[in-house]
């Protein structure tokens, strides 16, 4: 989401200035060239329509009955209830939070690029418990939560922190190679990109010891699991990458066609979804894995699958759509 983080601080200073490059046209990715396969955001009507009022709608994470949505201009988290379809708290959380959203140990946490920090949220009481003073090393990234700890890049030079939840404090860090963003947790690992490399690594969450590192496609750096699979967009050439959790090798190399800066992609309803500025949606079959479905227009930046629902933030819109997959 490179261009959205740069969008919402851009939206910050003109108020108050998921982006890494200085904000300027750009021609709209390509999409796939599969006949049939494209439609029109606009085809699409929304369940709900989620309005924020200022600032820049960005990151998600699901709950129980909640959807918790980041706005980094006005340095809070939203609470969208799914069953109300209202937003029924806003949070105030650090300095421009970043770098994604995780859930776990009763809690919300949040990474906070500009006073480098995590927020932990109370879900029960919607109010932030602690401080945990350590903050994203990319804007850009990811954090995640395992069995017992959380997880974040806290340096760019190549840091993965754990950290405990009981004591809300780093209790171990891991070389990870330098310039990795997000981290993932699934099939008992934690999983790190790495996009000027073009590496996915993976750290076993007990032990804390790097177990092996993968090539990817060019640029990797958001990622989602399921299907026994790591999934990784590649901002390079817009591919995705299917890689094996057992065999910890790529499978498939699958052409979505958007490339460049943000996006975002996530699993949910038995197929992964992904999301770019201009391509706000594309559906892939882990099937076949192919593309099956992409809506091209104006919207796009974050996306979830839960709650019977597809979840998009639509950050320059200034809102999050509610999206029923039956209309699909």
């Amino acid at each position: 989401m490179t261009t959205k983080n740069l969008f919402a601080a851009c939206l910050f200073l003109a108020v108050e200035v998921h982006a890494q490059q200085p904000a300027k046209k750009h021609e709209p990715p390509p999409g796939v060239s599969t006949p049939g396969v494209k439609r029109e955001l606009s085809s699409i009507t929304p369940v709900a329509i989620f309005d924020v009022g200022s600032g820049a709608p960005d990151w998600q994470v699901l709950t129980e009955d909640a959807v918790w949505v980041t706005n980094s201009p006005r340095n809070v988290v939203h609470r969208l209830d799914v069953k109300t379809n209202k937003i029924v708290a806003t949070i105030d959380v650090g300095k421009r939070p970043c770098s994604g959203l995780a859930a776990g140990f009763g809690s919300i946490w949040v990474p906070n690029c500009a006073d480098k920090t995590i927020s932990r949220i109370d879900i029960p009481t919607n109010s932030v418990v602690a401080t945990v003073p350590v903050g994203p090393g990319e804007s850009e990234g990811g954090i995640a939560t395992s069995d017992d700890a959380v997880w974040l890049v806290t340096d760019p030079k190549g840091v993965l922190s754990r950290i405990d939840p009981k004591t809300n404090t780093v209790v171990a860090t891991i070389d990870v190679p330098a310039g990795s963003a997000a981290v993932l947790y699934g099939d008992g690992a934690i999983w790190v990109t790495t996009p000027a490399k073009n590496m996915l690594t993976r750290v076993d969450a007990v032990t804390n010891k790097v177990t092996g590192s993968i090539m990817v496609g060019p640029g990797a750096r958001f990622e989602t699991f399921g299907g026994g699979s790591v999934w990784t967009l590649n901002q390079g050439d817009g591919t995705i990458s299917r890689i094996d959790t057992h065999s910890r090798k790529v499978t498939a190399t699958i052409e979505a066609g958007i490339p460049g800066g943000g996006g975002e992609i996530a699993y949910g309803f038995g197929h992964v979804w992904a999301t770019l500025f201009h391509i706000p949606i594309t559906e892939i079959d882990p099937e076949t894995n192919q593309v099956i479905r992409q809506w091209v227009g104006e919207g796009g930046d974050s996306i979830r699958a839960g709650h019977g629902s597809i979840w998009l933030s639509n950050l320059r819109a200034h809102n999050v759509w509610r999206i029923d997959p039956k209309q699909f």
